[in-house]
């Protein structure tokens, strides 16, 4: 660290090099972030097979691995590693600058603050969830599932001002956020962000195979997740709202539901195989990601 520069200067300086302990905490979040979302589809792809596996969240399938001492082994690195994800996306909130063709323009500066949001939004989803991980292992997480989240969280929500729209307006935009995953995947925009000439041509054919069936595979499950909270709102019910568990349950209740869940798993054992392809060659300097 140059002595004359300030901890804020250097943070931004790493963050734009994507070098040293910035790169570290954005690949080990991501190994962090692969394994949890694997950890889920094996656990609904056993129940596809009748094999003692349930529909669950991540939370969910974080408390399932605390039954044993290697599962608590494994808490403790995911704890780990969702902090250096959560790091990794507030640094990027930080660093993150206005677009050089857009600079002086409002639409410029409102894409830059919008970048933060989303960054900062991300950060705060894997703080919370390093922080349930935490409680797991120290016994002292309530143990709700995310079905029980959703409902309470939107119950809550509801009594507040214009709280209905809130509710409306949170699905909506989960349902964007699946329709982001979809297009993503089918548009394979995820490659753009590869550093793809230390990639063999294998490594890229089959990296990209499997973002495609990860993206779609989650761009369902946010899709259903968002359309149930919507109906919450719309009908005035907060019974209606689903978590990622519920996403699952609900495939597992439909025709051929063994098949639909079976799929939605492999996809999100695929997603889970692509975040360790994207935190081994991810471009994680800012303003590229």
């Amino acid at each position: 660290m140059n002595p004359n520069q300030h901890p804020g200067q250097e943070a931004r300086a790493k963050a734009e090099a994507g070098t040293g302990w910035y790169a570290g905490l954005a690949r080990i979040g991501l190994v962090a972030k692969g394994v949890s979302f694997g950890i889920v589809g094996i656990l609904a792809l056993k129940l596809a097979f009748g094999d003692g596996g349930k529909a669950t969240s991540r939370e969910g399938a974080l408390q399932s691995l605390a039954q044993n001492s290697f599962g608590k082994i494994l808490l403790v690195l995911l704890a780990f590693g969702f902090a250096a994800y959560a790091s990794w996306r507030f640094i990027q909130a930080f660093a993150e600058r206005e677009d050089p063709e857009d600079a002086g323009e409002a639409k410029g500066e409102a894409k830059k603050w919008g970048k933060r949001a989303g960054y900062a939004a991300r950060g705060l989803i894997y703080a919370a969830l390093s922080l349930s991980t935490v409680r797991i292992l120290t016994n002292s997480d309530e143990k709700q599932t995310q079905n029980e989240e959703a409902r309470q969280t939107t119950s809550t929500v509801f009594d507040l001002p214009a709280g209905r729209w809130l509710v409306g307006l949170v699905g909506l935009g989960i349902i964007g956020a699946g329709l982001w995953n979809g297009y993503r995947g089918l548009a394979r925009t995820f490659e753009d962000k590869w550093r793809t000439g230390e990639m063999s041509r294998t490594e890229r054919t089959w990296g990209s195979r499997i973002g495609v069936v990860g993206h779609l595979a989650r761009a369902l499950v946010f899709g259903l997740m968002g359309v149930f909270i919507t109906k919450a709102a719309l009908d005035y019910n907060a019974k209606e709202a689903i978590g990622l568990d519920g996403a699952l349950q609900k495939l597992a209740q439909q025709s051929y539901g063994q098949w639909l869940l079976g799929l939605t798993a492999v996809g999100l054992i695929a997603y889970a195989l692509y975040c360790l392809v994207d935190a081994r060659y991810r471009d994680v300097s800012a303003n590229t990601s």
